[in-house]
């Protein structure tokens, strides 16, 4: 069993990381927690919380092109209960540059709105408390 002390990293590649770094910290508030250039050809951004035991990763493999999502579901889910933040991220993430589109599952549009960056990857903010 992994302990509740992990932190988790999600990672992808994207051909657009300035952009992208910045999509995500002024969209959801993250701060840059670690950069890197060069590293066996990889540049990237960490970004997120000091204090969640998640946070972002996004790298760029110089002379690779990466392209677009390989599909619509290709999701960030967040759960926001209460109305007045989440309606602000909401606000925020459309100012970052992020799209509203119209979920691929529509089951994410009933109480979240769903939100697609340059690289066609999508982050859903759900109105909801997250029960197990």
């Amino acid at each position: 069993m992994i302990p509740k002390s992990t932190k988790l990293r999600v990672a992808r590649p994207t051909d657009n990381l300035a952009k992208i770094t910045e999509m995500y910290i002024n969209g959801l508030g993250f701060k840059l927690l670690g950069a890197f250039e060069g590293h066996n050809g990889f540049d990237g951004s960490i970004i997120g919380h000091e204090n969640h035991n998640y946070h972002l990763e996004f790298t760029h493999h110089k002379g690779t092109t990466v392209g677009k999502a390989p599909t619509q579901d290709n999701l960030l889910v967040f759960y926001l209960p209460e109305h007045d933040e989440w309606s602000q991220c909401c606000k925020q993430m459309e100012q970052a540059g992020f799209v509203v589109v119209p979920s691929y599952n529509d089951y994410w549009d009933v109480v979240g709105k769903t939100f697609e960056d340059i690289d066609g990857y999508r982050v859903v903010l759900q109105n909801r408390e997250w029960l197990a």
